[in-house]
């Protein structure tokens, strides 16, 4: 699927930097194109292109990951990743240490510990549904709901409260 520009559209952030789960999740439902369409560099550590690619070998997503031409996968900084790795798995502590020495980077996380140490870090954050929330307003898809919906019937949980918020924001929810 390709995803094209609206012709008003202004790509607002440079770089995002990601974990597995989003990455997975926007795979399942075949909306990863929407990456590089919003950011100018997409990033992802080694450890979450493995944890992915190699570990999740044959489980959704981990071949058309393989596949994109425009992921990059680039290591952090190891003195970042000691103090980290108490705190988080290795996917996320990577993926945290890479934003901490990126400036102006954004992390794409869906693990609540993860996102509160991001935000410990001063480190900006999305989540999956702000991804997809970023997307509609962009005109890039034209409806969340199914693809919430989706998402949901394929095992990635979201609190519902969080749901009903994004899906009120889009006008897809009185």
């Amino acid at each position: 699927m390709t995803t094209r520009l609206p012709t008003n559209y202004k790509m607002t952030d440079s770089v995002i930097i990601l974990d597995s789960s989003p990455l997975i999740a926007l795979a399942i439902i075949d909306r990863l194109e929407i990456l590089p369409v919003l950011y100018a560099r997409v990033i992802a550590p080694p450890f979450v292109w493995q944890e992915v690619t190699v570990y999740g070998h044959g489980l959704p997503g981990a071949e058309s990951i393989r596949n994109l031409p425009w992921l990059e996968i680039e290591q952090p900084d190891a003195s970042l990743l000691q103090t980290l790795l108490i705190l988080a798995g290795r996917g996320e502590t990577e993926a945290l240490a890479l934003a901490q020495g990126i400036p102006e980077s954004c992390i794409l996380l869906d693990d609540a510990r993860a996102r509160r140490i991001a935000e410990h870090l001063g480190i900006r954050r999305i989540g999956t549904l702000g991804v997809l929330r970023k997307a509609k307003r962009k005109g890039l898809i034209s409806e969340l709901r199914p693809l919430v919906m989706r998402l949901q019937e394929n095992g990635i949980y979201m609190r519902q409260e969080l749901v009903e918020t994004i899906l009120r924001d889009v006008g897809e929810m009185d």
